[in-house]
């Protein structure tokens, strides 16, 4: 998703204590490799910035990006979002290795022990990606198992070129598209033009969906 604020996505007030992890983090502390660290400071230098820099852009303290690099924090995904945001590249980068990619072959088989977190658009905003598929890059489709965060912006939506279908596997959400809200329970599907403006969160609880984006001109291009 590429979100749409009415704030700059600059205009952020300086983090200096840790984010809290959700539980869907604390399951990628035990699927991210421990090479994260130096992913991310590889990136940095080869983009040029240092730590300080880092620090000023994303609003997090240097010391806890410190210990980051150092292998000392696993960050929550929305915290690794941002700071591929102010890298100005994709975090999904970071969590998975390329040389683990497996070329596309026309089919992608992946056990339900193999479901990993992938960082996206919408990661920074609290919504939870599992990818499904191991042929996302040049793909039209995209899968994915999706958690929706209880509380969201009211001035954050998203939107992107293509279609896209949610079917709620567990819990109930609330789900926005243009002005039009819609009450959603595990068993029920929405589909929907994605250039119109959406957003969603769940409702009295822990809710997940099966989220399928797809967009023929965009091929290579995430869409989330």
């Amino acid at each position: 998703m590429q979100a749409a604020s009415l704030e700059s996505r600059h205009m952020r007030k300086p983090i200096t204590d840790e984010p809290k992890q959700t539980a869907a983090d604390e399951r990628q502390d035990r699927l991210v490799p421990e090479q994260l660290g130096q992913r991310i400071r590889e990136h940095r230098l080869a983009a040029g910035f240092t730590l300080a820099q880092i620090a000023e852009r994303s609003g997090f303290g240097k010391g806890y990006l410190s210990r980051i690099e150092n292998g000392k924090k696993i960050p929550p995904i929305g915290t690794l979002a941002r700071i591929a945001d102010v890298l100005g590249i994709e975090a999904s980068s970071m969590l998975s290795p390329e040389d683990k990619a497996a070329p596309w072959r026309g089919v992608s088989v992946v056990r339900r022990t193999e479901k990993r977190p992938t960082v996206m658009g919408g990661s920074a905003f609290g919504y939870d990606y599992f990818a499904v598929t191991n042929a996302t890059e040049g793909r039209a489709l995209q899968p994915f198992v999706f958690s929706f965060p209880a509380k969201v912006d009211k001035f954050v939506f998203f939107q992107h070129d293509g279609e896209e279908l949610i079917h709620v596997l567990s819990g109930r959400i609330e789900w926005q598209v243009g002005t039009e809200k819609y009450l959603l329970e595990a068993g029920d599907t929405i589909h929907f033009d994605s250039r119109i403006p959406h957003k969603g969160h769940s409702l009295s609880g822990p809710a997940t969906a099966l989220v399928v984006m797809y967009s023929p001109a965009g091929m290579g291009t995430n869409l989330a």
